[in-house]
């Protein structure tokens, strides 16, 4: 059949022409995650004394996504990085889905202290989501629902006038535009917020597309309490629901402007 007569029965059929090739049947869809950690040596409020409960919450959500334990999302890519570096704009290494194939939980709550021990010394949210966007581009992750989670007090640290940039006029110069497109769904997912800074985010972070979700550090610390340690990771079942209601939870909409 000849090109023309292939283009004529897509068309009748109702596929437009240059549209994206559907799922494969019984293939799972695609899904990328990419995990931010703070890890500054000044990190502000509870989220100092919170850091090694975010790593070690960070390795059970990493083992429990690839492995689908729960129904929770198997990711197709996966990449961990640090949020922060030791000069502003400093580019740091993502970790693939390769280095944490075969890990255990505590094996790669090992690997993360080793890889983001807290001694950053600037927390500066811009330069990791440009580095998030480029890196999606260049992997052809587009396509895919891109979630993007964040272990922070969502305060910047970075310098700027008289010293660090911090509170409510921070948190509003943080861009999400570099997102905004780089994917046909994306979420932003703060973790271990106060309640006074989780808001400040949903409020005075400028978004059109990009979707958010925060939980606050209070919050997150009771991902324990649903831990059994008698219980094997696939029959934890109390802590995957956790998770997915109150990590995972599905955000609907886009932001505000």
């Amino acid at each position: 059949m000849n090109r023309s007569l292939v283009l004529l029965s897509a068309l009748a059929a109702g596929v437009p022409h240059g549209a994206p090739a559907q799922e494969t049947p019984g293939k799972p869809a695609s899904w990328t995650l990419i995990i931010g950690i703070e890890a500054t040596h000044h990190v502000s409020g509870p989220f100092k004394e919170q850091y090694y409960d975010a790593v070690e919450f960070a390795s059970y959500y990493v083992y429990a996504h690839m492995n689908g334990l729960g129904g929770l999302h198997v990711p197709t890519a996966l990449f961990v990085a640090s949020i922060g570096g030791e000069r502003p704009g400093e580019p740091k290494a993502f970790h693939p889905i390769n280095d944490f194939t075969g890990r255990t939980p505590a094996q790669i709550a090992a690997d993360l202290r080793s890889w983001f021990p807290p001694l950053d010394a600037f927390t500066d949210f811009n330069p990791f989501f440009r580095r998030v966007a480029m890196l999606v581009k260049e992997r052809g992750l587009i396509l895919a629902p891109l979630n993007v989670v964040l272990l922070s007090d969502g305060i910047m640290h970075v310098p700027g006038g008289g010293g660090d940039m911090k509170g409510e006029n921070s948190i509003a110069r943080i861009d999400l535009s570099p997102l905004e497109f780089v994917s046909r769904s994306v979420t932003v997912r703060l973790l271990y917020a106060t309640p006074t800074t989780a808001e400040s985010w949903k409020r005075l972070i400028k978004r059109k597309r990009v979707r958010m979700w925060t939980q606050v550090g209070d919050v997150m610390v009771g991902w324990r309490r649903q831990f059994r340690p008698d219980f094997p990771l696939e029959k934890q079942d109390d802590l995957w629901k956790w998770v997915a209601d109150n990590v995972d939870f599905r955000v609907r909409g886009g932001g505000a402007f």
